[in-house]
């Protein structure tokens, strides 16, 4: 099973320099189900795996001029702050055993791999659904729509620190909708937030538990690997393309972990 992990980490690399987004969804399943790593320690892995892959992801784009350093940061404050208050303050504090429902136990556990599911079939569905493309004016200022930046930031950073994935499929539309970047440059940005967020929240779990830090390194390394390879075949391959295929994916793998843990625990 690990050698599939390992495939599976490149996968998550090329995923996010194909299209943008969406492999750090693949993150928390391939270390709980292929790894065998507990969950609420995956979604800690996850975001220093996500955190370190996109950071790399983001060399690329800075070069081509594909990243907006402003918009990164006013949309990445309230995101990070979000996303190290829940992994520093709300994740330990969530009890063990939740509650007991038509005799299924929901632990910790049990709960982050839930509500990690409903978010991938949510986001699959975002990426499987035609987007109408968004008009943008290249020569007018950008407008910026703080509150809605600052509430958007919020949310997307919570989520993240609860299931440890970057978020790339709630980022990329805000950004292009409340900032009026440009698609190209709002994937770019959203690796360069991504990566701030998710290393800064992974901070936030150091000492709450051990980390294995060969596996974590060798998933890490592979990963980027694969983002390194994802962004040179964008260059000749259509990543919207692919998106939709790889939603269909991602949506397969979100009714497995739901039928999994609900309906064939064990």
């Amino acid at each position: 099973m690990e050698i599939l992990g390992y495939f599976a980490s490149a996968l998550i690399g090329i995923s996010l320099g194909l299209i943008g987004g969406g492999g750090s969804i693949l993150t928390v399943p391939v270390l709980v189900y292929l790894f065998k790593i507990p969950a609420v320690e995956a979604t800690a892995y996850s975001l220093f795996i996500v955190g370190t892959t996109s950071l790399v992801g983001t060399i690329p784009k800075y070069k081509q001029g594909l990243l907006n350093l402003k918009t990164a940061l006013i949309f990445g404050i309230p995101s990070i702050a979000a996303v190290y208050l829940t992994r520093k303050l709300i994740v330990p504090a969530i009890p063990n055993q939740l509650f007991t429902f038509n005799e299924i136990i929901v632990t910790k556990s049990l709960f982050l791999l839930l509500l990690f599911a409903f978010i991938m079939v949510f986001a699959s569905i975002s990426m499987i659904r035609e987007r109408k493309a968004i008009p943008v004016n290249l020569d007018q200022e950008k407008k910026f729509n703080y509150p809605m930046i600052l509430l958007e930031g919020a949310i997307v950073g919570t989520i993240t620190g609860l299931v440890g994935a970057g978020g790339g499929f709630l980022i990329i539309p805000a950004l292009v909708l409340f900032t009026g970047l440009p698609m190209k440059e709002a994937v770019g940005t959203s690796l360069l937030i991504i990566a701030a967020k998710s290393l800064i929240g992974f901070t936030g779990d150091l000492g709450h538990f051990a980390m294995n830090w060969n596996l974590l390194l060798l998933v890490t390394s592979i990963a980027i690997a694969g983002i390194i390879l994802g962004n040179k075949l964008s260059l000749s391959i259509d990543g919207n393309k692919l998106k939709k295929g790889f939603g269909w994916f991602v949506l397969v793998m979100g009714i497995y972990i739901l039928l999994k843990e609900l309906v064939f625990p064990g």
